[in-house]
């Protein structure tokens, strides 16, 4: 077997073994051509022809290399390097060559020859490629408002047959910040870095990354006359905001054939800036105040008796909660049926309703529609998780089988490239269910024939809404989804339309469109909640967080939170958790959830009396209990100030400088926000601290815990003692708000 992959995995950080790279090469410079073998291959060579437009051409034979394979960003034949190489020769391993430098004009055809160790001759069909290079074209880019773009900047990467890539640069001031970029864990302010939009699932430490599921190409430009900007496509962009140059913001889209990119430059404050970016990309749909409750959730909790335990240990320590979300309901198989529950098989995928299920007493799962109307009695919501794929290992069976061949059937899947010039089922090469097939939730009928399997959840259960996670798996430029547009232009738009199509069920069914996503894109800002994704139980992650929080409502987000003190590896020590308890209750969304560990002991659940007993902090819980109670408290102040969010387009989660765009210190204090328009939160972010920084703008502020009043315009020392958390109430709001904070 020998394979080669032109584009590769379509991981957008990392080069597979197997690929061409650059995907699109440059006139000039060389080019690798890499491939995989499996181990009885003792030689690869390729051959590699450049045909001219004019004149006679060229053929270089080239000797492939052995090296160590990589695929999807990890490294397959890796390991300690003293075993390395003695596994090269007994696994499939990996062949690469470099080229000469590539010329422009013409087409360039190459394949790969192999020789086994008995001798025989394999080959890979021709491949084909034209080097492109830079050319200015002005007329490639539109500019909507104010232009901005330095004349002379535009360039497109063409290869005189297409375009590939636009590029442009426009002017940075002195003292003006830049902000937004959807959500961004690493800063606030990106001014002296690089970064992209590109949706990407990338698990745990995102800040130290510096990549993100809900990128947008959107930025706010503050301090100087403020302006915005939005990259009007849903295709991969580039931003270099002064790292290359200080006083230039270059810009580099990914296009169509033409090379044509829209730039809609916005002049204004910062809350008109988003505002206009909003009348294009959409505004939340205003959601139940119940979402502004405790949501509470643990990989773990996969049985009712489990779920209806975990409940009942809330009441008895009076921690109220609004919500729970369930991850383990489902078969693991098909994600539309309960684990244990018995039925027959439709063979044309047919949705089932709720009377086509038997719930064994013995099972994981005896009665979900009496666990359901229980935990409404009690004033709590349950969701059940999701995820938009076709599960495919191990082999499908049953149901799971079934609804594979009907989705196969009914043309609703996103598909890719065959080698014979067609199309087949595109399978999910990301690492988290992997060869799954994956709907196209872009598209209605296939989203309408995907959500009605769940519509009995919604009717007849009556579950109050589902956490849309994974909404990454849509690697690859080359994938054809069922509108005939490709990856490299959808993609991007697959998280948007998964939550839409969750959305669209539950308002079917009578119901708010409550969803709870990781994933997102310009247009997410419509549909649902989110959260900030899979973080470790660390003072980075925590901070790290915060910055996301502030980002996404930068760019529209309304409804965030994360993982209460982070969900992955050893639980959190007692003072992260209740410093982070104490920043989620000045948060839109208040929830915390940990990952599975097989049920291992010590439990690893982030319930406050599970980190109360293994951490030996007796001050946990009444802790958490007195900020749950606050948040109870605060609910109709949150639902009231979403409202205006949503009308203003002020952030509910309001970073500083959408207030006082003029005050430096907006960026030099360390993390704080607006909750609404009068609550300021100025969480503890450093370990140990027994005070903080707060900076406190222009106004009268009154400490809401002591009622002390302060003079703004000033930086302060704040007390914040383990049980205090510094928060500030403005102005005439200061005297109701004071008796919510008493309780």
């Amino acid at each position: 077997m020998i394979r080669h992959r032109p584009a590769g995995s379509g991981h957008p950080y990392s080069v597979d073994t197997e690929q061409r790279f650059p995907v699109v090469p440059i006139a000039g410079e060389t080019v690798t051509l890499g491939a995989r073998a499996d181990a009885g291959v003792t030689a690869v060579r390729c051959t590699l022809q450049w045909h001219p437009d004019e004149g006679d051409g060229q053929t270089h034979e080239l000797e492939l290399a052995r090296v160590a394979a990589t695929s999807r960003g990890r490294v397959t034949d890796g390991g300690h390097l003293a075993s390395a190489a003695a596994r090269l020769a007994r696994v499939a391993g990996g062949w690469q060559a470099t080229s000469p430098p590539v010329r422009f004009g013409g087409e360039y055809r190459y394949r790969f020859t192999a020789v086994r160790e008995s001798g025989r001759i394999e080959r890979t069909r021709w491949f084909r490629f034209r080097a492109a290079r830079w050319r200015s074209d002005a007329a490639a880019l539109t500019e909507f408002g104010r232009a901005r773009v330095i004349p002379g900047s535009i360039e497109v990467l063409h290869d005189g047959h297409r375009a590939w890539r636009t590029r442009f640069a426009l002017p940075l001031a002195a003292g003006e910040h830049v902000t937004g970029f959807g959500e961004r864990f690493d800063a606030l302010d990106q001014r002296g870095t690089e970064l992209d939009a590109v949706v990407f699932e990338q698990y745990k430490s995102q800040g130290a990354e510096r990549k993100t599921y809900m990128p947008m190409p959107f930025a706010h430009v503050i301090g100087g006359t403020g302006w915005g900007l939005h990259v009007d496509t849903s295709r991969r962009v580039w931003f270099d905001i002064g790292a290359g140059a200080a006083d230039l913001l270059v810009i580099e889209a990914e296009t169509g054939a033409d090379g044509a990119v829209a730039l809609r430059l916005f002049d204004g404050t910062p809350t008109e800036v988003l505002g206009a970016f909003l009348d294009r990309a959409g505004r939340a749909t205003e959601l139940p105040s119940w979402v502004f409750r405790l949501w509470a959730s643990g990989n773990e909790w996969n049985t009712q008796a489990e779920v209806m335990r975990q409940v009942d240990l809330h009441a008895q320590h009076d921690i109220p909660i609004g919500s729970v979300v369930i991850e383990a309901w489902s078969d693991e198989s098909t994600f539309t049926a309960f684990r244990d529950a018995q039925y027959l098989v439709t063979d044309d995928g047919a949705p089932h309703r709720l009377a086509d299920f038997t719930f064994p007493p013995d099972g994981a799962w005896p009665d979900p529609k009496g666990m359901v109307d229980e935990l409404h009695r009690r004033g709590v919501r349950l969701h059940l998780w999701q995820v938009p794929l076709i599960k495919m290992r191990p082999h499908p069976r049953a149901q799971a089988a079934a609804d594979a061949q009907a989705a196969i059937r009914e043309g609703v899947l996103i598909r890719e490239p065959d080698p014979r010039g067609g199309t087949r089922p595109y399978r999910n090469r990301g690492w988290w269910f992997p060869l799954a097939l994956m709907p196209d939730l872009t598209d209605e009928r296939a989203a309408r024939w995907w959500t009605d399997k769940r519509r009995y959840l919604v009717e007849e259960l009556g579950i109050d809404g589902f956490k849309t996670d994974g909404g990454e798996h849509a690697w690859g430029s080359e994938l054809v989804y069922l509108d005939g547009r490709r990856g490299d232009e959808k993609n991007n738009t697959f998280p948007v339309a998964y939550a839409a199509a969750y959305g669209a069920l539950l308002q079917s069914a009578g119901r708010p469109p409550v969803t709870f996503s990781r994933a997102g894109f310009t247009g997410s800002q419509a549909h649902g909640a989110f959260w900030a994704g899979d973080e470790n139980s660390t003072w980075d992650a925590f901070r790290w967080s915060i910055n996301a929080g502030l980002t996404a409502a930068a760019s529209g987000i309304v409804y965030w939170g994360w993982d209460i003190a982070g969900f992955s590896g050893e639980i959190p020590g007692s003072e992260l958790y209740m410093r982070a308890v104490q920043a989620s209750t000045f948060v839109p969304i208040m929830q915390y959830h940990s990952e599975f560990n097989h049920h291992r002991r010590p439990s690893r659940d982030r319930t406050p009396w599970n980190i109360a007993e293994r951490t030996g902090d007796e001050r946990v819980i009444p802790l958490v209990r007195r900020f749950t109670h606050l948040r109870e408290r605060l609910v109709p102040y949150l639902a009231h100030s979403a409202a205006i969010a949503i009308a203003t387009d002020r952030p509910l989660m309001r970073p500083l400088f959408f207030e006082w765009p003029d005050d430096p210190a907006a960026w030099s204090a360390p993390a704080q926000w607006l909750l609404g328009d009068d609550i300021l939160v100025a969480p503890v972010l450093e370990a140990g601290a027994t005070e903080r920084t707060v900076h406190l703008p222009e106004g009268e502020w009154t400490d809401a815990w002591t009622g002390d009043l302060h003079t703004g315009g000033t930086t302060i020392a704040a007390p914040a003692p383990l049980e205090r958390i510094p928060v500030y109430l403005r102005g005439g709001a200061a005297g109701d708000l004071m008796e919510v904070f008493r309780g």
